[in-house]
Parts: C-alpha cells; structure tokens; sequence
C-alpha cells in the first residue's frame, strides 16, 4: 500500500447497513401489531357488556317508535229495552209459557205487545230456545239486546216495516239468562273496543 492513504489499527472498514435500523423497523411493526390487537380486544369487552349492535339498534328503535297513547273506538249505541216492543209466542206445547216468558221481559224493561200461541209456521217447529223474527233493520239493534235475554236464540227477517220483534219460544227454551248474566253481556256490547296500538 505505497499509495496516500494507509490502514493502520486492527479495525476494518464494513459495507453492510448497521444493525440498528433493523432493529427499529421490527419495533415498529411488533407496536402496530400489539395496537391492533388491544384495539380488537377493545371492542370485544365493548360488545359484551353493551350487547352489541343488537342493543343499540333496539334502543333506536324504542326511540322512534311513538308511545301509544289510550283511546278507544266509539261505543256501539244500542236501543234501550223499553223502546223495544215484544211479542212473544209459545210454539211448545206447554201451556202459559208465552204468558210467564212475557211477564219476565216486562220486569227487565221491555214494552210487551201480542202474547199467545205461534202460527202455523213455527208451532211445534222451533226446536232450540227460540226464535228472534223483525224487520232487517232490527238486527242490529233490537236482535242484540233482547238476544242477551236470551242465549242460543236464531235470528229471521220478514218484510214488516214495523219496529216490533217476535219471540217465538222454542222447546229447549228453559228460563231466561239471569239478570247478572244479561247486564255482563250487554256491557261487552256497549263497551268501547280499544284501538289497535301502532306498529314499529
């Protein structure tokens, strides 16, 4: 080595990058790592004691859904029974049931008119409790409260223009619903029926 420079000592010059930089760059990459993962881990321990999305969607919602308020549909108006007038026609043949059957009607306050036998059509023809016979337009109204009186009773319409019923008893007619049983199911009638609360 006649030249200028000369290497003296027992250190050599290296031609590779140091070892620090090395080391650096997989300290990086390890701490993105361990984030990630305290990240994820996180978010499970969130999801456990919150329930997840499924919670939160369901409180939302909650949120949005109006709170039902009450109301009720109008209450259906019925005639009272004392504008209701009564005939009442046996077709059994038991004797005086049309008598007793009308007498117990006026006490719960229905309006008799005719009492006696049935006509040719329904005597001995009836074979439940009775028969209920009016004008169409009674079918909503004197059909329902006198068929409180009395459960099991079939329904016909003629062509009368009057505002009368018949009652043509038949031969399982036994008694009528107690008084208590009548005032129940009239309520039920009468009584509002609640509207239907929204859906969300």
């Amino acid at each position: 080595m006649g030249g200028k420079y000369r290497i003296t000592g027992d250190a050599y010059p290296r031609m590779r990058r140091p070892r620090h930089r090395r080391r650096l760059v997989l300290a990086g990459i390890g701490a993105v790592v361990a984030l990630s993962l305290a990240g994820w881990g996180t978010l499970q321990l969130i999801d456990v004691f919150t329930g997840g999305d499924k919670s939160v969607g369901a409180a939302d919602h909650k949120r949005d859904c109006p709170t039902p308020k009450p109301s009720a549909a109008p209450a259906k108006a019925l005639p009272k029974p004392a504008a209701i007038k009564v005939n009442v026609y046996n077709a059994t043949t038991r004797s005086g049931l049309a008598k007793s059957a009308a007498e117990e009607l006026k006490k719960r306050g229905f309006t008799i008119g005719e009492v006696g036998n049935a006509t040719k059509a329904y005597d001995k023809k009836v074979p439940g409790t009775g028969v209920l016979l009016g004008a169409p337009t009674a079918t909503n109204g004197s059909f329902t409260v006198l068929g409180t009186q009395l459960a099991g009773t079939v329904q016909k319409t003629d062509t009368r223009k009057t505002g009368e019923v018949d009652l043509i008893l038949g031969t399982k007619f036994k008694a009528f619903s107690t008084p208590q049983e009548a005032t129940a199911a009239m309520t039920a009638l009468t009584k509002p029926a609640p509207a239907p609360s929204p859906s969300c």
